[in-house]
């Protein structure tokens, strides 16, 4: 039989149909493969191997009796960001320390509904921040890729990207055939460009944020990490919907994206931003660049010079927002309902005992700065500012599309993968900030960002492009996407474990 960790979530789904082979013969070669293999990427922080086999027995009757759902009988890994009934979810922080909510995440649950069998939790930044998944309180995440002539068991370990690293760099082992991840300033498209997957940040609002551990409430955003571009329009056709429990959740139909794979984008208008040109930006980068335009301009796409004047202030008015919300969200953790507790004599000592403990160093570092920037006297120097900068963003965007853009194509990151320590990073946080420059516009902006694996660096490792679409358009995104990804093809790792 093939190995059925590598194939597809589509390619799984006609195999289930076809009786090719059952979901509990795909579940067990996953729940066998993350046995052998999790040790060398740390990717699962909690393995689930009983219920998952209990829910492919279940999927398979399902099947058998044509009743199966768009996800049914399909191994996926989920972010330990979700809320999972009776299942350890921590964000990866010391402070969630035993937490198993007694409710489900509206993405999981629809997940679930539509057939999904979730082998386990995946590694992340503690609390999602972060742009390498070092932060995790479970330890840093390896990256499958390894720099060519590095392909040993022993050779350099690079980061698989942040804040979804676990997510990214168990789809790319094969440790699961899709994950779920999140995107507050990048942390779903960064760390698919980093492994060779496809991700997608959908619109702010498309996905319900009920359920998911906060971070920047106004940034947050669910969507999967695939394969291919094909898997994740299946993923995210299940994850989206509307939800009474999330007022910021648009109660819109969720179209069939798969609908949108290996259209025609004869006529397209692409734009390309001038203000994306960095100073010092690598020239295997610009060269990516250059070579999606003309995939894109080969399928019938017409490329348009554009300017978003904004951008430069993109990232510090980001790091003003973002701590500024996660101040606020993380004041909730203080030991006294759930979680980790340190006592001290009374219940303030208690309160900095287990604040102290439970948080690591990048969470407490945002929280001083959020904190700071909503301070008397520098809310409106520094918060109120950071906001009107976001709206002038927005609007870059918006007299873009209303000139008749209908996506943007730019770099997924400035960057291929770095090495897991790297000193230059750890010395200077806002080096590490910086991974984020052309994702953190398209949270800013409220928009749909897509990272396609368009080629390999210098040394061997993968690249990703970029599209950002109109509001809710995400279709748009799927059918430039899979130009793409046609022209350019698929990114495997080389396998070292």
């Amino acid at each position: 039989m093939t190995d059925l960790t590598k194939l597809t979530i589509a390619q799984l789904r006609d195999g289930f149909q076809a009786k090719d082979f059952t979901s509990v013969e795909a579940t067990q070669a996953y729940v066998d493969a993350i046995e052998a293999h999790n040790a060398a990427f740390n990717a699962y922080v909690k393995t689930t191997p009983e219920l998952a086999l209990e829910q492919a027995a279940k999927s398979d009757e399902k099947i058998a009796a044509s009743n199966g759902g768009k996800l049914e009988g399909v191994p996926i890994g989920v972010k330990d960001l979700y809320s999972t009934e009776g299942v350890h979810t921590q964000a990866c922080s010391h402070i969630l320390d035993g937490f198993q909510p007694r409710y489900e995440s509206t993405v999981t649950k629809n997940m679930f509904d539509d057939g999904m069998v979730m082998l386990g939790k995946l590694n992340m930044d503690e609390f999602a921040m972060g742009s390498s998944n070092e932060t995790s309180y479970y330890g840093a995440v390896t990256n499958p890729w390894k720099r060519e002539g590095e392909r040993t068991s022993n050779g350099p370990a690079l980061v698989p990207g942040g804040s979804s690293g676990g997510s990214a760099a168990a789809v790319a082992a094969h440790l699961c055939a899709g994950a779920t991840a999140s995107d507050t300033g990048g942390s779903i498209r960064q760390p698919a460009a980093f492994t060779g997957t496809v991700g997608i940040k959908p619109t702010y609002g498309r996905c319900s944020r009920f359920g998911m551990v906060a971070f920047a409430s106004s940034l947050d955003q669910a969507g999967p990490i695939s394969r291919d571009v094909r898997d994740a329009a299946i993923m995210l056709k299940s994850m989206a919907s509307s939800d009474p429990r999330d007022t910021t959740c648009a109660d819109l139909p969720v179209p069939d994206y798969e609908a949108a794979i290996g259209k025609s984008v004869k006529g397209m208008k692409i734009g390309i931003p001038s203000e994306y040109r960095l100073d010092g930006m690598p020239a295997e980068i610009e060269k990516l660049w250059e070579q999606g335009k003309t995939m894109l301009q080969d399928a019938g796409a017409e490329i348009v010079d554009i300017s978003l004047p904004h951008t430069k202030y993109a990232l510090p008015a980001y790091y003003i927002v973002a701590p500024a919300e996660a101040s606020s969200n993380l004041a909730r953790y203080d030991g006294v309902k759930y979680g980790l507790r340190v006592d001290g004599k009374n219940i303030e000592e208690m309160y900095e005992n287990t604040r102290a403990a439970g948080f690591g160093e990048e969470v407490k570092r945002r929280i001083l700065i959020g904190t700071y920037v909503l301070s008397a006297g520098f809310y409106d120097a520094y918060y109120t500012r950071a906001q009107k900068v976001r709206t002038l963003i927005k609007q870059d965007f918006e007299q873009c599309f209303d000139a008749g853009v209908d996506c943007i194509l730019t770099p997924a990151t400035p960057s291929a993968a770095f090495a897991i320590g790297d000193k230059e990073m750890a010395a200077d946080p806002v080096k590490m900030y910086l991974n984020d420059v052309f994702t953190v516009t398209v949270n800013m902006a409220g928009l749909p960002g897509i990272s396609v694996p368009a080629g390999l660096s210098d040394e061997g490792l993968p690249l990703g492009l970029q599209l950002i679409g109109r509001p809710f358009e995400e279709e748009t995104l799927f059918q430039a996407g899979s130009v793409i990804e046609q022209a350019a093809g698929h990114f495997t790792p080389e396998k070292w474990w």
